[in-house]
């Protein structure tokens, strides 16, 4: 295994609220445009707080019959309630959710790390099948 992979968590995402939740909305179609929908937190709520939060989400595929993955967005949360007036007094927070549009043309699997600034990296897969 490679030395990433030692360090990256997994588990079911309805008990554990670091896991990567994958979402696709529609049946995917060979070449045609598919939302999906990436979030931290969907079962149990993940804080959001200056000292514990998701920095990213990263989207990757990986076709049915290729040796290689590849990667679809990284998609950063940048405000976690930082102010000057000290940590978690910002007027703004960043929830761990985006939605992307992607275009696949092959089935395969989807797979997303989420990054915890406390509990490091945490993965998730879905297949994904054409209609």
């Amino acid at each position: 295994m490679s030395v990433i992979g030692n360090h990256v968590q997994s588990a079911d995402w309805k008990s554990e609220k670091h896991v990567p939740v994958i979402e696709v909305k529609e049946p995917a179609k060979k070449g045609e445009p598919l939302d999906v929908t990436l979030s931290v937190g969907a079962e149990i709520p993940h804080p959001h707080t200056t000292e514990h939060h998701i920095r990213n989400i990263q989207l990757y595929f990986k076709p049915e019959d290729e040796k290689f993955i590849i990667n679809l967005g990284t998609f950063q949360f940048e405000a976690h309630g930082e102010s000057v007036e000290g940590a978690n007094a910002g007027s703004a927070k960043c929830e761990p959710k985006v939605t992307t549009t992607i275009t696949l043309e092959k089935p395969g699997e989807l797979v997303a790390l989420s990054y915890c600034n406390i509990h490091g990296l945490w993965d998730n897969s879905q297949k994904v099948e054409f209609s």
